[in-house]
């Protein structure tokens, strides 16, 4: 941990980090990958077909308040989702996918209805894992902001220590695999935060949250819920800080993003 409060430089009150208040939830962990795995009728003289489901249809959709392209690519069962519905409406979105406002028509092509199994040809699917073995996410449906190595004269080391995730306050934070809390509370800059010491001698940091709901020395597994997310501390606005470090304390930072894809999280 760093002394408290030096997250930032303390010297310039004016300074603001640049995240994106409104956030696209679709950065998922993978989007689902299918696999067939073939099983077919056992009747040898039965001729095996080829099940074509139907094309899709297209049909427009009217962005509602508190719409995000995530929450509609899954509520409208959009295949590929947020990715796919931004490529499709790009022109119309604009550049920023986490920009979309009330009123806006959107294109949306759905998944195909899914072909009906015949005695001559079936198949069965099993999408790829969410996660890594144990590991996850540190929170679901959100883009990330601010990247890590951004540089800025506005952090204490002259760049950004870890990688924001832009999610509005209340969002459940959850630990990216088992390991123990080695510090929960109020620190600085950080606002309430939690770090948690995993198996390979490595810490992961939550910061900025609302309410922690573990404490110092407990035992936590992956995925599991250590508090809600906020805007307290040092920040204009509600997301997740998140950081993997090699020691508890603050300047000891890694690529999170390149740990979480070492552990089979895909971002």
């Amino acid at each position: 941990m760093p002394a408290k409060g030096k997250h930032r430089r303390p010297k310039s009150q004016r300074f603001s980090r640049t995240i994106a208040i409104a956030g696209v939830g679709g950065v998922a962990l993978a989007l689902p990958l299918m696999g067939a795995a073939g099983v077919h009728a056992a009747t040898p003289a039965a001729a095996h077909s080829v099940v074509k489901a139907a094309p899709a249809a297209a049909k427009t959709y009217v962005v509602k308040a508190g719409d995000t392209l995530s929450k509609i690519a899954d509520a409208q069962n959009v295949s590929g989702g947020w990715k796919k519905l931004y490529s499709d409406n790009h022109s119309a979105v604009g550049g920023d996918p986490s920009l979309i406002h009330p009123g806006l028509k959107l294109t949306i092509d759905q998944k195909a209805a899914a072909p009906a199994a015949t005695a001559t040809a079936t198949q069965a699917f099993a999408p790829k894992a969410a996660t890594g073995a144990g590991f996850a996410l540190p929170v679901q449906g959100a883009s990330i902001g601010t990247a890590y190595k951004t540089a800025g004269s506005m952090w204490s080391s002259g760049y950004h220590t870890g990688v924001d995730f832009v999610v509005p306050t209340g969002t459940p934070i959850k630990a990216i695999g088992a390991g123990t809390v080695v510090s929960a509370g109020l620190d600085g800059a950080y606002g309430n935060e939690v770090v948690i010491q995993h198996a390979d001698g490595k810490y992961s940091q939550y910061a900025h949250m609302s309410s922690l709901s573990v404490s110092s020395g407990q035992t936590v597994t992956g995925g599991q819920q250590i508090g809600l997310s906020g805007a307290t501390g040092n920040v204009t606005g509600p997301h997740l800080h998140f950081e993997i470090r090699t020691t508890p304390s603050y300047g000891s930072d890694v690529d999170p993003v390149a740990y979480l894809r070492a552990h089979g999280v895909s971002l």
